[in-house]
């Protein structure tokens, strides 16, 4: 009976460690995955990450319609898209929440969203989470930011308060767009996404 225990236990510690290390999140210098894979946005238009990439960069954000976190941030995404269209750096966000696709994070809900927002980067569907997936994507939101050579420079939150936008002293992804197009280091270059977990199918 022992034994069977510890046969159970063992096989669910190994599902445990596969599921934590199946999408582990693309390391700093990492070339950006996928970028020729297509996605339809918002608009009906079928985009990669190659199609919005510009010549400073990319800057991938996993992101929903309705994460807590995701709408407390949401009124940054405005500055951020226009200082990285200023800074030379392509904007795409990406909705991977497959599992939630029938409702809440479906095509319909995401225009609606996007037109509620005014987004001006396309907002895509990531179907099947195959973006998310390669990338390690763990919650909504999650930013990744690309330099020009397609290698990762940035990955974690936006900053460091979640609740106000007035209240954050460090805004991180704002300060490593800066300094990435200035050629100074990022630190930090990696922080931890807080978020709501990314809804795979």
């Amino acid at each position: 009976m022992k034994k069977i225990k510890n046969t159970i236990l063992a096989a669910l510690l190994l599902v445990g460690m596969s599921a934590f290390t199946l999408y582990e999140s693309l390391e700093i210098g990492a070339k950006a995955p996928m970028t020729t894979l297509k996605m339809k946005d918002t608009n009906g238009k079928m985009i990669s990450l190659n199609d919005v990439k510009k010549e400073n960069g990319l800057l991938v954000m996993f992101t929903c319609n309705t994460c807590p976190f995701v709408k407390a941030w949401e009124d940054r995404y405005t500055k951020i898209q226009k200082t990285a269209a200023d800074k030379g750096i392509g904007v795409i966000l990406v909705n991977s929440n497959e599992g939630k696709r029938e409702n809440d994070d479906s095509i319909e809900a995401m225009k609606k969203h996007a037109a509620e927002k005014g987004f001006t980067a396309p907002y895509v569907v990531d179907s099947d989470s195959k973006l998310a997936n390669a990338f390690g994507a763990a919650t909504t939101p999650h930013v990744y930011l690309f330099n020009k050579e397609f290698k990762l420079a940035y990955v974690g939150a936006i900053d460091d308060n979640y609740k106000s936008a007035g209240d954050a002293d460090k805004h991180y992804l704002m300060d490593a767009i800066n300094n990435m197009v200035a050629g100074k280091s990022i630190n930090p270059s990696e922080t931890k996404a807080l978020g709501c977990s990314i809804k795979r199918p």
